[in-house]
C-alpha cells in the first residue's frame, strides 16, 4: 500500500489551513497514496494554547471534521487527520479540550479517534510549552484495520495501525500496548503527527521515530509540522516514513510537501522472521 505523510506550516487561520490541507491530501491521493496522514494541529497553530478552545467541536459535528471527511471521500482514501480540538462537554473540565486524532475511510465514514495521552511540557529557559493549559490528556490505546481498497488485493493492502501524537512517541509503553492488543494482530504501520519543537526535534526526532519501527518491527509514518509559523514558533519538519528496519524510506525537511513510500508486508514478514523479537517478547510475558 503507497501512504503519504503531508508536511504543513500550519497558520492562525483555521480557513486557511483547511485550504492547504485539501490541497496537500489531493497531492497525495494523485501520486497514487492511499493512505494519507496529515500533522498535528493542521488546523490551527494559534498564538496561544488556549486559543485551540474557539475552535473546538463536538465530537462528530463541525466544519473540520466534515473537511476530512469530505476529503477521505471524495479522494477514496484512508485518512489520519492530524489532529483538532474537540470539545469536552466536562462542566468541571470546560477550560480544556481534547487533541483528538480522528480517521476517516474511504467512504467518509469515522474509523476511529484517539485522544492524545501525554500532553508535551518543556522549558528549557527560552521556551516555554504546557499543552496541559488547554488540553485534557486521553487514556485509551487506539488502533484501527485499514481495509482493502478497491482494484487492490485485500491481503496486500490491508493494514493494521496504530496511532499516537506527538509527545507520545518518548512512551515506548503506549507503542507495546499497541502491538499487543488482546484479540488483534500486531500493528503493520504506527503513525505519529506532530509539531515537535525545531529544539527537540533536532535531537531527538528521528531517532525516536527509528527507535520505534525497529523496537516494533513495523512501518511508522510521521507527519509533522515544519516551518517557521506565523505565531513564531518553529517546527522541526522533517516529515518521513520508516521501514521495520530502521530503514528512512522518504523524508522532508521543512516547508510544505508530501512524502511517499510503499509498505510491503512481505518486508515486515521477513524482518520478523529474521530476527523474531516480538515472539520473544509475547513469549515472555509481562514483567
Amino acid at each position: 500500500m503507497k501512504i503519504a505523510a503531508v508536511q504543513m506550516v500550519s497558520t492562525p487561520d483555521v480557513e486557511r489551513n483547511l485550504d492547504a490541507a485539501r490541497r496537500l491530501i489531493a497531492e497525495a491521493a494523485g501520486a497514487g497514496a492511499q493512505l494519507v496522514a496529515l500533522p498535528e494541529y493542521f488546523c490551527l497553530m494559534g498564538r496561544t494554547e488556549r486559543d485551540k478552545l474557539a475552535i473546538a467541536e463536538a465530537p462528530g459535528d463541525g466544519p473540520i471534521q466534515a473537511m476530512l471527511s469530505n476529503a477521505a471521500r471524495a479522494h477514496g482514501v484512508w485518512l489520519i487527520g492530524g489532529t483538532l480540538p474537540i470539545a469536552t462537554h466536562d462542566p468541571v473540565d470546560a477550560d480544556r479540550v481534547l487533541n483528538s486524532n480522528c480517521v476517516y475511510a474511504p467512504d467518509g465514514r469515522l474509523a476511529a479517534r484517539y485522544d492524545k495521552i501525554h500532553l508535551f511540557r518543556f522549558d528549557n529557559g527560552r521556551e516555554r510549552y504546557d499543552e496541559g493549559i488547554a488540553i485534557r490528556a486521553g487514556a485509551t490505546p487506539t488502533s484501527f484495520q485499514a481495509g482493502a481498497l478497491p482494484g487492490t488485493q485485500a491481503a496486500a493492502s490491508s493494514l493494521r495501525v496504530g496511532l499516537s501524537v506527538c509527545y507520545d512517541l518518548r512512551f515506548p509503553e503506549l507503542y507495546r500496548a499497541l502491538m499487543f492488543t488482546p484479540g488483534q494482530p500486531p500493528c503493520d504501520l504506527l503513525s505519529v503527527p506532530a509539531a515537535f519543537t525545531h529544539t527537540t526535534g533536532l535531537a531527538h526526532w528521528e531517532l525516536l521515530l527509528r527507535a520505534r519501527a525497529v523496537e516494533n518491527q513495523c512501518y511508522v509514518i510521521a507527519a509533522a509540522q515544519g516551518g517557521l509559523h506565523e505565531n513564531g514558533r518553529r517546527t522541526f519538519g522533517h516529515s518521513m516514513v520508516v521501514d521495520p528496519w530502521g530503514k528512512v524510506l522518504a523524508v522532508l525537511p521543512e516547508g510544505e510537501g508530501v512524502v511517499l513510500a510503499e509498505v510491503e508486508p512481505a518486508r515486515i514478514a521477513a524482518v520478523r522472521a529474521q530476527l523474531p523479537a516480538l515472539e520473544h517478547r509475547r513469549a515472555a510475558g509481562a514483567w
